[in-house]
């Protein structure tokens, strides 16, 4: 169990999960930040996120899915049905977009092509697509229909009780996310884009108890070393789709760069709000699961979400921001076009790039240019600088 951050960012096999497994706990599979994760862990059943990073071809995943269609969901079925997934007891699929809805008819259907890849449990939580009005009545069923399949498959009880004091233990792993957080607006910066890209990601892929001891070292250690090499670098934030690649950050950061932030799909956006740990705890975990605006699939509230993230960028003193996604994403390439005109309007350059997830990523081509960008800002700040010089002489 002596795995690093670093380490559970960027590999498949996790040696606390296996240690989980070995003890003879269960793991279930989840796709989708949507997802209370308390409520596995009520029942004493380890969430782990799935993710693609291992995939090595597109083989299976294009004859399911074909050519026009995030790499994602296909990168998930690629491992599926290369029997990646066999240490699962279960599989949470859930409607983050039509791509991923699909995931759950293309893998029922693998499963009896492919003998060994459908999950002992299957199970389908439907979110709807408003985080106001009959929506709450909607998600608070979708909880209890999913409380109740996890007690019936497992043969376990979800009561109140546990609920309430996985909630709290839950709000402890957010709080110190955004310890971490804060470390990062300073300069130079505490905590690297790439320390903290990688603690963002094994939060959703380790056993909560360890993830808390690694994280808590570093947060001791962050502000006692020496961090000046990071100091007047170039401060980016990074927004968009899914994206699993701490080489993404490490790029930027070996540019020049310090990445100071992001608003990614399963990062800090989703960690930013407590669950209420006073109230009942279905509603509590409604509201906190379902009011959050932070993904672009929900109808209606691109204005809040552009204010949320203007704000956190004037926050951490930011130079530019990098809006990525992945190809054929339409919710977050959509509104990367959106938030590149909106935030160059009140002065914050942009770069947006489009890029495949998992093997497929040109990085030749990201590599030119995000160097180009971040020259970019070096050479405008310069400009600026003398300008200001100039006047001042004059």
């Amino acid at each position: 169990m002596g795995m690093t951050l670093y380490e559970a960012a960027t590999q498949t096999d996790i040696a606390s999960v296996q240690d989980w497994k070995e003890k003879g706990g269960k793991v279930v599979g989840y796709t989708c930040s949507f997802l209370p994760v308390e409520v596995f862990y009520a029942a004493e059943i380890l969430p782990v996120r799935l993710r693609g990073i291992g995939a090595d071809s597109m083989e299976i995943g294009d004859a399911y899915y074909g050519p026009f269609a995030c790499t994602f969901p296909k990168a998930l079925l690629q491992l599926a049905g290369a029997e990646k997934y066999r240490f699962l007891d279960g599989v949470v699929i859930s409607n983050g977009c039509d791509a991923m809805r699909r995931l759950d008819d293309c893998w029922r259907k693998m499963g009896k092509d492919i003998d060994g890849t459908l999950p002992p449990w299957l199970h389908y939580f439907d979110v709807p697509h408003k985080p106001d009005g009959h929506a709450f009545v909607w998600y608070t069923n979708q909880v209890k229909k999913l409380i109740a399949a996890v007690e019936n498959r497992f043969n376990v009880t979800i009561s109140d009780e546990n609920l309430k004091q996985t909630i709290k233990e839950q709000n402890r792993v957010r709080k110190l996310i955004l310890t971490m957080e804060r470390l990062r607006t300073t300069d130079p910066v505490a905590v690297s884009g790439t320390e903290a890209f990688s603690a963002l990601i094994a939060s959703t892929v380790m056993p909560r108890d360890h993830f808390s001891e690694l994280i808590s070292d570093l947060i001791r250690t962050a502000n006692k070393r020496d961090n000046s090499s990071r100091k007047g670098r170039k401060r980016i934030f990074l927004g968009g789709s899914i994206c699993d690649s701490v080489d993404l950050v490490s790029l930027i950061e070996d540019a020049g760069a310090v990445v100071v932030g992001e608003n990614l799909c399963f990062g800090i956006r989703n960690e930013n709000e407590l669950v209420a740990e006073d109230d009942h705890p279905v509603e509590a975990l409604t509201r906190r699961y379902l009011s959050g605006s932070a993904c672009p699939r929900m109808f209606g509230w691109y204005k809040a979400r552009l204010k949320t993230v203007a704000e956190r960028i004037r926050a951490a003193n930011v130079d530019g921001v990098i809006l990525q996604n992945i190809r054929f994403c339409d919710i977050h390439g959509t509104e990367n076009g959106l938030m590149e005109r909106d935030l160059e309007q009140i002065g914050i350059p942009c770069l947006r790039i489009e890029k495949e997830y998992g093997p497929l990523t040109e990085t030749g081509r990201l590599k030119m240019r995000i160097s180009a960008f971040i020259e970019q800002l070096k050479s405008s700040a310069h400009d600026t600088a003398t300008t200001i010089t100039n006047k001042g002489a004059a």
